[in-house]
């Protein structure tokens, strides 16, 4: 399948699934999820695969239902579609997602284990490949990307208050992120450019995540 945009009802029911978070509503609207929603998102992932897969394994779209084992939010289903490109979590992501909001792109670091951690943090310790992910972040900056994560409120132990990034060093995730609101290049095929024409800005990042922090060896042994 050919990926032609987003279905014109796509927006909408997830507008309706803000408003409504419920079964009876999920079941009574399933079938614009699985049409305009989940199957162009497929479509959409498996026109990019062969660009951005083979140095990161295989694609994927996220299921819609939510894990409510342990959260207070029982609300049982997700309210974006969101779809990957990633080896493992935490080592470089090629991701998009569908919401109510429009469309989001991302890539970096999202989840960083403490293995994947310490190694993010010793390459950032690096002049050499310190300094070239700075670069690449201020680089993303300046073509309109927001560099996010998750923080920590102080300096991580054994490293100097005066050290030249020390922010990047706080950094518990690091990943960048563009989003668009809801537009007319939503439900077209160029969507499909917009997606990837921002995959490719954020390539080096990811190389850069896959080269210095990588897969999780914690996950491995799980």
């Amino acid at each position: 399948m050919m990926f032609a945009g987003f279905g014109e009802h796509a927006v909408e029911f997830y507008d309706g699934l803000l408003a409504d978070n419920s079964k009876p509503y999920w079941e009574d609207n399933l079938k614009i999820y699985r049409e305009q929603v989940r199957a162009p998102m497929e479509a959409l992932l498996a026109e990019l695969t062969p660009e951005f897969a083979p140095e990161f394994g295989e694609g994927k779209v996220f299921r819609p239902h939510r894990d409510v084992r342990f959260a207070k939010d029982k609300s049982p289903y997700k309210t974006h579609c969101g779809a990957v490109i990633e080896q493992g979590r935490g080592g470089g992501a090629y991701y998009v997602e569908l919401s109510s909001e429009g469309l989001r792109v991302g890539g970096g670091c999202f989840h960083l284990q403490s293995d994947q951690l310490a190694r993010f943090r010793q390459a950032v310790d690096t002049d050499v490949h310190g300094e070239v992910l700075a670069r690449i972040l201020g680089k993303l900056r300046k073509t309109g990307w927001q560099i996010s994560g998750d923080t920590l409120r102080t300096k991580p132990r054994g490293f100097a208050d005066d050290h030249p990034r020390l922010e990047l060093l706080k950094h518990r995730s690091l990943y960048a992120v563009r989003a668009w609101e809801p537009d007319d290049t939503l439900h077209e095929r160029a969507c499909l450019d917009r997606v990837r024409k921002a995959w490719r800005q954020v390539r080096e990042f990811n190389e850069w995540a896959r080269d210095h922090v990588g897969v999780s060896e914690q996950a491995h042994r799980r």
